[in-house]
């Protein structure tokens, strides 16, 4: 957030108390993870992750495959292998059941596939990164196997795709993706991940094309409201809101379990909240929330909303409640801007606190936090940390977020021309950035306006104002600010 147009702005604090170290490549973790490996078979080494087993989980004889449970098992297998939401309960009841699957049969290529998935899908719900080491080793577990089985090798890519896709690593997502749909190039589930990737490169044209062959498949009713749920994503980062929310809404009147209707209600909520309609967002969200009490995503835009409704207390307590059962440092650097907003600056610096280890933790398990780590140093640490981080995020993986922060990064510390280049990617269409974000016209407002560049930076400025009136507890005032001083569009003669 603009800190130079508020009166009670924090003291910058770094992540880093030193000047910045090389950083290892990406792969750091993947590499060390295979050394580990190669001391002894794939699945022997994945074994020695697994909780230490008693009498009842000892390994048995391989026999025939266990038959399918009936029970919670099924819907989260549905989420593993078929890419539908399930809660968190239904995964743990399946890693269980996997887990114990894997020590009696450690040939078992399926049941490690299905192991990894579940661990990655677990990690991404309860922004435990923890779960994606264990993953990385349970999919390699099955990837190493002999004679490996089309399907089965196809699970475990699968798997590798979504792992990179959560840990951020695009380049290693899209690896994965190329090679499941080359695969497997009529099983629909082999094009969200690949979709995802593409994004996260900034390799919109493939994005939109991989969508497009995806809808042209014939999928089952079961599959079609997550097909749905994909479509809206990608209409989304393209600007057309009305047919990302036709899409969503559709998915969600079309959803078969409570877990995927509130998945797709929580996207719902964003949407709204997108586009300011705060009614919208909170009625989305609440409903989530009553479905699914685990999702973590659904409470935190509560509390997002009920900031903006000026329910400042229940905001609060919605995202205090949030961070206590999912540790994702982006609610607590929401959670501290908020704070900031009502001048308590202590708190604000806590919270602040909380976001830089849990984003450590984060990048211990894998996790590429780059991008967050770039806009908390530009708006509350040091913007040339910020920068120097973002430049080479920007070279790996060149998304529209990665331009917004950077051109923010680059604005903070003094160097506005090079800024509105970035800027201008993350907000013109012709560039690549067809998003419709208040924070990104916000921030390319605020550049042009140091830039003299008045006409651009009123428009920009309105149209932030106008996309989402409350968009950011901090930079609303900024932008207001700043139109005020700006002023009206001076009434000058027509040229002859």
């Amino acid at each position: 957030m603009e800190n130079r147009q508020n009166g009670h702005s924090l003291p910058g604090t770094s992540l880093v108390t030193e000047p910045p170290r090389p950083r290892r490549p990406r792969r750091w973790l993947r590499w060390a993870l295979v050394t580990a490996v190669a001391g002894g078979t794939a699945a022997g080494a994945a074994l020695m992750l697994l909780p230490a087993s008693g009498p009842e989980h000892r390994a048995k004889p391989p026999a025939a495959a266990p038959k399918p449970a009936a029970g919670p098992r099924a819907p989260a297998l549905t989420t593993v292998t078929a890419g539908v939401p399930a809660t968190l309960t239904d995964l743990e009841t399946l890693i269980g059941r996997q887990e114990s699957t894997v020590r009696a049969q450690p040939r078992n290529a399926r049941a490690w596939a299905v192991l990894g998935t579940a661990y990655v899908e677990q990690g991404r719900l309860s922004a435990d990164a923890a779960n994606y080491p264990k993953a990385e080793r349970a999919l390699r577990a099955a990837l190493d196997m002999q004679g490996l089985r089309t399907a089965d090798k196809a699970a475990a890519l699968g798997g590798m795709a979504a792992l990179a896709n959560a840990r951020r690593d695009f380049p290693e997502a899209k690896r994965y993706g190329e090679q499941l749909l080359k695969l497997t190039p009529k099983q629909w589930t082999a094009y969200p991940p690949l979709i995802d990737a593409y994004t996260g490169l900034g390799d919109y044209k493939n994005a939109r094309s991989t969508l497009d062959k995806l809808l042209g498949l014939k999928t089952d009713a079961a599959a079609r409201p997550a097909v749905m749920a994909r479509a809206s994503a990608v209409y989304r980062d393209r600007g057309w809101r009305e047919d990302a929310v036709a899409q969503l809404t559709d998915a969600a009147a079309a959803a078969r379990t409570p877990a995927e209707q509130a998945a797709y209600l929580t996207g719902l909520g964003q949407l709204a909240w997108e586009r300011g309609d705060l009614t919208d967002a909170l009625r989305h969200f609440e409903g989530a929330q009553r479905l699914d009490a685990g999702q973590q995503a659904a409470l935190a835009g509560q509390g997002r909303t009920l900031a903006a409704m000026g329910r400042t207390s229940q905001a609060l307590a919605a995202y205090q409640e949030a961070l206590a059962k999912q540790p994702d440092p982006r609610y607590a650097l929401e959670l501290g801007e908020l704070y900031e907003s009502l001048g308590l600056n202590r708190d604000a610096e806590r919270q602040y606190d909380v976001m830089r280890e849990r984003a450590g933790q984060a990048t211990a398990g894998g996790v590429d936090e780059e991008l967050l780590i770039g806009q908390y140093e530009a708006d509350h640490g040091d913007p040339q940390e910020a920068v120097l981080r973002l430049e080479e995020e920007w070279r790996n993986q060149p998304g529209i977020e990665v331009a917004d922060a950077l051109g923010w990064a680059l604005h903070r510390a003094g160097d506005d021309k090079e800024a509105l280049t970035y800027a201008k990617t993350a907000t013109d269409k012709a560039e690549g950035g067809g998003v419709r974000s208040a924070l990104y016209a916000y921030h390319r407002g605020m550049i042009e306006r140091e830039l003299d560049q008045e006409s651009s930076a009123r428009r920009h400025l309105q149209e932030a104002l106008r996309i989402n009136p409350h968009f950011s507890p901090l930079a609303v005032p900024a932008a207001r600010t700043a139109l005020q001083e700006l002023g009206d569009v001076p009434d000058e003669p027509l040229p002859e």
